[in-house]
């Protein structure tokens, strides 16, 4: 992060937010990392803004007028709605880290955020899936890597898993089952299921892995050896899709988004599915019934003779 950004007098708040953040909120890096430079960001421009040296008290008197020109200053740097009104929540939350840190109750100016378009996750079809992490095994620059390769996305699309779960996997998964304790965002774990395809893949590449396998390191190994990273997955995908001819929105996670549809087809629950996907709010899951509801609406244009 720029000097500019973080010389300011309240850095030291800003650091203790990022604290906070991440070990009593347990908020993932990624998250403590955008929040926390949302923050310098604030306060750099607060500086010129308000035309004084920003410390707590000045942040716990901001209006509503001051945020306002804070959100039109990123606007103009080419934010969209969707990152627009997550650098308001930002905003909120540091603005209420404040309020607690001057003993005061939080008192911020409202200001009603940009409106978000929910978009709807497009699912891949099951043989579209099962293609994209076979043609991903194929194009391994040796055959523990495509075996790898197969493993990762066979657990995106058979058990909903988020990369970074799969990727967070370590040796304490060992011996396989019948399922896997996964740890997802801010360090809550759930038990999702293995299938038998999914377990056969998995145990396929570890019994190819030139690399030892033990209970504290990661299961997934990039080829030096070291953690496997998210991007080497991403680069499998696009390079699998490019050759199969799928669509852009085929990616990783696009997987984790085509197993919620394919069980909400199936007549799963949305509450078992909550809980196998990990979210949080039940808000989360509903949007796999607008996902299903698109692919019923294709289904019926394709078919019927009056669509």
């Amino acid at each position: 992060m720029a000097a500019a950004l973080t010389d300011h007098p309240a850095s030291a708040l800003a650091m203790r937010w990022h604290d906070h953040l991440s070990q009593d909120r347990r908020r993932s890096e990624h998250t403590v990392r955008a929040y926390v430079a949302t923050a310098h960001r604030l306060i750099a421009f607060l500086g010129a803004h308000l035309g004084q040296e920003v410390d707590t008290a000045a942040l716990a008197s901001l209006q509503a007028s001051d945020l306002r020109a804070f959100l039109g200053h990123r606007r103009m740097a080419g934010l969209g709605n969707a990152s627009a009104a997550r650098e308001l929540s930002a905003v909120r939350g540091f603005l209420n880290f404040v309020a607690e840190q001057q003993g005061i109750p939080a008192a911020l100016p409202r200001i009603k955020g940009p409106k978000k378009q929910r978009s709807v996750p497009r699912p891949v079809s099951p043989d579209e899936a099962v293609a994209l992490a076979e043609e991903a095994a194929e194009e391994g620059s040796e055959e523990w890597i495509g075996a790898r390769n197969l493993a990762v996305l066979l657990l995106l699309y058979g058990s909903g898993l988020r990369v970074a779960e799969a990727l967070g996997l370590t040796g304490c998964a060992l011996p396989l089952g019948e399922t896997l304790t996964v740890t997802g965002k801010r360090n809550k774990t759930r038990i999702v299921p293995l299938l038998p395809p999914v377990r056969a893949a998995m145990e396929d590449y570890l019994r190819l892995c030139p690399y030892r396998i033990v209970q504290d390191q990661p299961l997934f190994r990039g080829a030096r050896g070291g953690p496997l990273r998210g991007e080497i997955v991403r680069r499998a995908v696009r390079a699998a899709r490019t050759r199969l001819g799928l669509s852009d929105r085929t990616t990783p996670h696009a997987l984790r988004h085509s197993f919620a549809t394919h069980l909400l087809g199936r007549g799963a629950d949305l509450r078992s599915l909550q809980e196998l996907l990990g979210h949080a709010s039940l808000s989360s899951t509903q949007i796999y019934t607008a996902v299903d509801a698109a692919h019923l609406m294709d289904v019926y244009r394709n078919a019927h003779p009056r669509a």
